[in-house]
């Protein structure tokens, strides 16, 4: 698959074939993908979990209430294979630190932006992208906020790590739209993208 039909084609998925599992090297080749996104500094400060099978039930029982699921509970947690994706700030900031960098105090208000957790999303799309290419279906998804102390001891990820979001992943149930596409469009870039400067139409 060309690279720009991967990306054309994906699609957040929410319901997936729970009969189906990811094959082990299928697996392996997507998670490969994720550390091989871009990171300031070459920091790297990421860390993916991923859990299969029996394992996926710790993250759910920390994750939800324990109430009778609804419709995207009971679709996404049909999936075989989560991978939680974490950033590590301090690598970040211990690498900016460093004789070849110009931040030695570690302060965090140098940062426009919090380059840990953008460089985790970067690294996440590659394996949403990763599993277009594979056939496969996958949801990338945010932990409630009342639940992530809960998600960390269930999963023992370090307190110094934040959680950026999960990867659902598996063959997809269907391949129709779901979610918020079916109701808003898709801004066009007459909309997005300015020319010289914000604002100005581009052509």
């Amino acid at each position: 698959m060309q690279l720009r039909d991967a990306i054309t084609t994906r699609r957040m998925v929410r319901r997936f074939d729970a009969e189906r599992e990811v094959a082990g090297e299928v697996l392996q080749r997507i998670v490969e993908l994720g550390p091989r996104a871009p990171s300031a500094g070459f920091s790297q400060g990421w860390d993916f979990v991923v859990l299969r099978g029996t394992e996926r039930d710790a993250f759910w029982a920390a994750s939800t209430d324990g109430g009778a699921p609804d419709a995207w509970l009971r679709g996404v947690s049909s999936a075989p294979v989560l991978i939680v994706c974490c950033s590590d700030r301090g690598a970040y900031l211990d690498r900016y630190a460093e004789p070849d960098k110009p931040w030695p105090d570690r302060s965090e208000s140098h940062w426009p932006a919090p380059y840990w957790d953008v460089d985790t999303g970067m690294a996440a799309m590659l394996m949403l992208l990763g599993a277009v290419d594979e056939g496969l279906g996958a949801l990338f998804f945010g932990v409630p906020v009342e639940r992530l102390t809960a998600v960390r001891e269930a999963l023992a990820i370090p307190q110094d790590r934040g959680v950026v979001g999960v990867i659902a992943l598996g063959y997809a149930e269907s391949v129709a739209p779901s979610g918020s596409t079916r109701k808003v469009r898709r801004r066009p870039l007459s909309e997005v993208v300015h020319a010289g400067r914000f604002g100005d139409p581009w052509h």
